[in-house]
């Protein structure tokens, strides 16, 4: 659905329905270590962030952070495995006159070397690329060399350059060994794999908020392929009535970050539109428990 269409379309369902109660303000959920509430949809950088210093080449991320910033975004989420993502998001930044200490942006990277004496430099280099004191999230990326890493985040913690420390996995792998941690390690954040193709980490999620984990949804789209598969098809009538969801995009976003042990998702695009509607869900009416269920169905008959 285009974004003219999409305005059109909701505006429509506000007015035939004027009972549907539309926030006012971003749909955000706390971070059980600290209690702040952060926006349930946040910007992730794979692929996306990884270009040129040319203006031109990164003129559609410009773009695309913008967008996120002026709807109410907050978590932006890369790695040093990202290329020159990292790089990108700093300069961007900057350019769009966002101090470092603008409390909008919720800055997350990673540690990611199999080696525990790397894990300094690459913190220090994150730190330097995103033109930050200090970092709001860190995490082991991928449960690469775990305990060394989680060492250097927590002694960097203790000296304010960290504010939350977490690890990472993705596409349904070692969930075992993410449980083993959850149970041994005190961990602020988990990012994990969650989407309607791949909802093998249901039960990890539940353990991450049984422990007071906040959890990070990763690959929210399925890498663009559940928005493929359900490309054309019509969404559930009532999804609009009820929720002011849209398209798609909103309706997926909306089931995962409306699981109780989710916290916020990272969806990645280059595209200003598709931002527009991942951005469209922090306005939807957070789903009951049994809109969600009516949600899950929906993705399981289209």
């Amino acid at each position: 659905m285009k974004r003219r269409t999409w305005l059109a379309t909701t505006a429509a369902w506000v007015a035939a329905a004027p009972t549907l109660a539309m926030p006012t303000s971003p749909w955000r959920k706390p971070i059980p270590a600290g209690g702040e509430r952060l926006p349930v949809v946040g910007m992730g950088t794979w692929l996306t962030f990884d270009v040129d210093d040319d203006a031109p080449a990164r003129e559609p991320q410009r773009r695309v952070l913008q967008r996120f910033l002026a709807a109410g975004g907050g978590m932006i989420d890369s790695s040093p495995m990202y290329g020159r993502a990292e790089r990108v998001i700093g300069d961007l930044l900057a350019a769009l006159g966002v101090p470092p200490a603008d409390g909008r942006v919720f800055a997350a990277s990673k540690i990611w070397t199999p080696l525990g004496a790397g894990g300094p430099a690459q913190l220090a280099d994150s730190l330097r690329l995103w033109r930050r004191p200090r970092m709001d999230l860190m995490q082991v990326h991928n449960l690469l060399a775990t305990a060394p890493h989680l060492a250097t985040l927590r002694a960097a913690r203790e000296d304010g350059r960290v504010r939350y420390v977490g690890i990472t996995t993705s596409h349904g792998r070692r969930h075992d060994e993410v449980e083993r941690l959850l149970k041994a390690e005190p961990l602020d954040f988990l990012q994990i794999t969650y989407n309607p193709a791949d909802r093998s980490a249901e039960r990890v999620i539940e353990l991450a908020a049984d422990r007071g984990v906040a959890v990070i949804v990763n690959r929210p789209f399925d890498g663009g392929a559940a928005l493929q598969r359900l490309a054309g098809r019509p969404l559930p009538a009532w999804v609009g009535p009820e929720l002011g969801i849209a398209t798609w995009a909103a309706l997926v976003l909306a089931w995962e970050v409306s699981h109780p042990g989710v916290t916020c998702a990272i969806p990645a695009t280059t595209d200003p539109a598709h931002m527009d509607e991942n951005m469209a869900t922090l306005r939807v009416p957070p789903p009951t428990p049994a809109q969600r269920r009516r949600l899950a169905q929906a993705l399981a008959e289209a």
